[in-house]
């Protein structure tokens, strides 16, 4: 479970740094060595270690919701485990039976069942009751990730917004609506139950393997936008790398990437007003880095690059890409290829 469990705090840390939290700071103060953290030798962490990491995270953010919006934010490819998932799976079935025998690998705080009718699914998180006196507050936040987790990762693997009949957990009432909004449906107030329903519809719909491979391929490439050292601790470069290691699920809104970032969409603007560049011009950048990644590669068809990006109609994407490049897709492509 080791080596799992580390790619699981590294993905919390990379998150809290993309948070504008020193990794140094939130190591040193959960007992962590970062040297040892991003080194090459396996680590193993105590339970109070786990927890510790999650208490800073929530406290130097100032997010108690830090779970949930790292469940939004955590792509499938950060986590070494969806690789087995992806490669052994033909369904979203196959990927969800697996993926409950596999977290054991990440976590030991839980583990999850899935319960089939002719209707619908039901997964359910079961906490390990044995875990939860030293581990309480990394439990809470653990699970929050997961049930976001869960539902955000779906999507990728079958490029389609899948959305819950149901779901089931203890959460506070003044953070309802950013439940209701990362959960996609109004969530039912639970004392010690985690749950997600979904409709039957959903089970044997075949996973999209190419996606995943498509993600791995832009984690491998997240460096597409140039920036000196300083401007790489901006708004700017946060929000540009937050986008791209999520491209793969399309261009999501300014409201969302201002919860994510737990700021209001207000307070976003102004911080990004401040760096001289608006939200829309820096999806613009990524769109267009993609963009020619995609056609220089030579293996999407200029209809698929265009959907992937988020453009309903390949007109769009034409008249977008030619106003970034004074060129066609096609043309690009083409000249691409040839060099």
């Amino acid at each position: 479970m080791e080596d799992q469990q580390e790619q699981f705090v590294l993905g919390i840390v990379a998150y809290a740094v993309q948070r504008d939290i020193s990794a140094t700071q939130l190591c040193k103060l959960s007992g962590i060595s970062l040297p040892e953290l991003t080194g090459k030798n396996s680590i193993t962490f105590s339970a109070k270690q786990l927890n510790d990491l999650w208490l800073n995270a929530c406290h130097l953010s100032n997010d108690p919701l830090f779970g949930l919006h790292l469940g939004e934010s955590l792509q499938l490819a950060a986590l070494g485990v969806v690789g087995e998932i992806v490669k052994t799976s033909t369904t979203v079935g196959n990927a969800v039976s697996i993926a409950t025998s596999l977290t054991g690998l990440v976590t030991d705080l839980f583990k999850m069942e899935v319960r089939q009718s002719e209707r619908r699914f039901t997964i359910n998180l079961i906490p390990n009751q044995a875990r939860l006196k030293d581990s309480e507050f990394a439990f809470k936040q653990t699970l929050d990730f997961f049930m976001v987790f869960l539902i955000h990762e779906l999507d990728g693997f079958i490029l389609e917004k899948i959305k819950p009949e149901e779901a089931r957990l203890p959460f506070t009432a003044s953070a309802a609506k950013e439940y209701t909004r990362l959960l996609r449906c109004e969530p039912l107030e639970t004392k010690d139950e985690y749950a997600l329903t979904f409709d039957s519809k959903y089970w044997d719909l075949p996973i999209i393997t190419a996606n995943y491979e498509l993600q791995t391929s832009l984690l491998q490439n997240v460096n597409l936008l140039e920036l000196t050292q300083a401007e790489s601790d901006s708004y700017r470069a946060r929000i540009y790398q937050y986008l791209l290691k999520n491209a793969y699920l399309g261009i999501v809104s300014l409201e969302e990437i201002a919860a994510n970032f737990n700021v209001s969409p207000r307070s976003l603007q102004r911080k990004l007003k401040d760096e001289n560049v608006t939200y829309q011009e820096v999806a613009d950048e990524v769109r267009k880095a993609l963009a020619l990644n995609y056609l220089s590669s030579g293996k999407y068809l200029i209809k698929e690059i265009s959907y992937m990006l988020g453009y309903n109609e390949l007109s769009a994407f034409s008249r977008a890409f030619k106003r970034w490049t004074g060129t066609t897709p096609g043309s690009y492509q083409k000249n691409a290829i040839i060099n």
